[in-house]
């Protein structure tokens, strides 16, 4: 989707090699990897207590675990330890405080539902997992919002731009894979909004895009698109269908998308190996603090790989959207102007067929 304005910083990361390379391709640049080695990942016993928890006062407390312990956060106070007594048993101990036991409570299917300390009891508002999407119930019914998008207008734009040359990402790299939520009923609609599985991007985005691809793959990553260009109508029936609290992670048609205009991706992480995408702090179109680039809880690992993600696209002149760490905007965005072409009207178009 994409968003409202916050604050978050920037880096950039590494690579050497990059394998099948053709010519139009020019090699990645070097960049410094995320602060720290690698980190482990968290015991098995431990993952279903990490997440979020709401209290009645709508205050949203953390579960994370961070440097091998697990901690709790409360709003932007400083993270407490946790010391383990038994497998969802735990205290924690605030400064000059005695120590105050913790109890994480399961539910009717066995996961985790509630966490309780003292006269305290939160519920758990849970992530949905790197392959499954939030949902959201729409305002209104999507073939009667479908139907008013395709026969609005975009916005005029008055100024020039240069031609759209938008070219099938899966055309340039083999080791780039789709997972096109918006083509499938796994999307925060429920529904399918594209009639077909593709990702384009404008050449350069694209281009810079598989330099991208080609610096993760010696760490053994590979990168998994969610969306690329996006027709404006689309833009529109995202904007109508969003409730108004959820309207930071949806672009005003009034005003378009940088994916309109394709130069932005949506994408994540996948493993080489094994072929499994890889776990974030937070979903993919999860309208919750979860997506936003510097929330602080989940794993380690997963802010070690949300962190790389971010460095090897900020060093290919991508910029991370400030609400959604999937989200990233090319440099020459406001180069191209806003389309409203059907996927079914563009013409596979390959950077192998045109020479620089």
């Amino acid at each position: 989707m994409h968003r409202g304005p916050r604050n978050i910083s920037v880096a950039g990361f590494c690579l050497l090699i990059f394998t099948a390379l053709s010519p139009w391709v020019t090699a990645p640049q070097l960049v410094s990897q995320p602060s720290g080695p690698k980190p482990a990942d968290v015991p098995a016993q431990w993952k279903p207590l990490i997440g979020s928890y709401a209290g009645k006062d709508g205050v949203i407390f953390e579960i994370l675990e961070n440097h091998g312990r697990l901690e709790l956060k409360r709003g932007v106070e400083p993270s407490v330890p946790l010391r383990e007594e038994a497998e969802t048993e735990f205290f924690f101990v605030a400064e000059h405080q005695a120590a105050v036991p913790l109890h994480f409570v399961a539910g009717g299917r066995g996961s985790i539902e509630q966490l309780i300390f003292g006269s305290v009891h939160l519920v758990r508002t849970t992530s949905t997992g790197a392959d499954k999407s939030f949902r959201v119930v729409p305002n209104r019914p999507l073939d009667e919002l479908r139907k008013e998008a395709l026969l609005a207008a975009p916005p005029q734009e008055t100024r020039s731009f240069r031609k759209p040359d938008l070219v099938e990402v899966a055309t340039l790299d083999r080791s780039i894979r789709l997972d096109i939520r918006y083509a499938s009923a796994n999307n925060f609609l429920g529904a399918p909004v594209y009639t077909q599985p593709r990702a384009f991007l404008q050449r350069p985005a694209a281009l810079a895009l598989v330099r991208a691809s080609h610096a993760l793959q010696p760490l053994g990553y590979g990168l998994l698109i969610h969306d690329g260009y996006r027709p404006w109508s689309v833009t529109k029936i995202f904007w109508e269908a969003t409730p108004p609290e959820g309207r930071i992670f949806v672009a005003n048609p009034a005003e378009g998308s940088r994916h309109n205009r394709g130069c932005a991706v949506d994408l994540t992480l996948y493993d080489l190996r094994t072929g499994a995408s890889i776990e974030m702090p937070g979903s993919y179109d999860e309208m919750s603090p979860r997506s936003f680039p510097d929330y602080a809880g989940g794993t380690s690992l997963e802010r070690w790989h949300r962190e790389l993600l971010r460095k090897v696209m900020e060093a290919e002149g991508f910029t991370v959207f400030e609400t959604e760490w999937w989200h990233f905007d090319y440099q020459d965005w406001k180069e191209y102007g806003i389309l409203n072409i059907p996927f079914e009207r563009l013409a596979v178009n390959s950077a192998a067929r045109t020479s620089y």
